[in-house]
């Protein structure tokens, strides 16, 4: 996140912005085995408040908002798409 900051500080006078998406507990080839795991739904219903994984698809909204004209002055920013696991 300091990087993102910090990068994002140097080139915003050139017209470049940059900031970070930060998923939470998302499945793929490398943590569906995990994620299955008995004790690790266990930790997640008791750390996401949400109470699941994030599905497919659910990162693309941010992506397009940060890619998008509209969003020219959003710089620096790290969005947590995590099911609340950052807020408690």
């Amino acid at each position: 996140m300091n990087f993102t900051r910090a990068a994002a500080a140097e080139l915003a006078p050139v017209g470049v912005t940059v900031n970070a998406i930060c998923p939470g507990y998302f499945y793929t080839e490398l943590t569906t085995e995990t994620l299955d795991s008995e004790y690790f739904q266990q930790f997640a219903k008791s750390t996401v408040p949400m109470q699941r994984y994030g599905q497919g698809g659910e990162l693309n909204s941010a992506a397009v908002f940060l890619g998008a004209e509209e969003s020219s002055y959003v710089t620096g920013q790290a969005i947590a798409i995590d099911g609340g696991y950052t807020c408690v």
